[in-house]
């Protein structure tokens, strides 16, 4: 079992900055796929990136590659998601999870802990 709470969110103007990060406990961070998603109102929950255990892979979906970068320090227990040029689409609650499987990290149920989410607003 893994805890998962997510910080950072907030309200930014558009082609900004902000940092999402995501704290675990429980068992070991390392045994962990880690990945972000979001879910905006009105639409599905959707993948935003992951990151292996060991940090030797990412991915990312096409709406965000190239401006988000996702990173995990196994010391600190700890996930992050850096946004940059951020836009009034990225608006959204942005989810944590875990994962303990191997294969696919791109659908929800690759999934097995979330977090509860952080609110992220992207004003124009």
């Amino acid at each position: 079992q893994v805890q998962l709470v997510e910080s950072g969110g907030g309200l930014v103007q558009a082609g900004g900055s902000l940092r999402l990060s995501c704290g675990a406990s429980g068992r070991t961070f390392s045994s962990y796929r880690m990945g972000w998603f979001r879910q905006a109102p009105g639409k599905d929950r959707e993948f935003v990136a992951s990151i292996m255990r060991s940090s030797s892979s990412t991915y990312y979906a096409d709406s965000v590659k190239g401006r988000f970068t996702i990173s995990r320090d196994n010391t600190k227990n700890t996930v992050y998601l850096q946004m940059n040029n951020v836009k009034p689409d990225d608006t959204a609650v942005y989810y944590c999870a875990a994962s303990v499987g191997y294969g696919s990290n791109l659908r929800i149920s690759d999934y097995d802990y979330w977090g509860q989410g952080t609110q992220v607003t992207v004003s124009s």
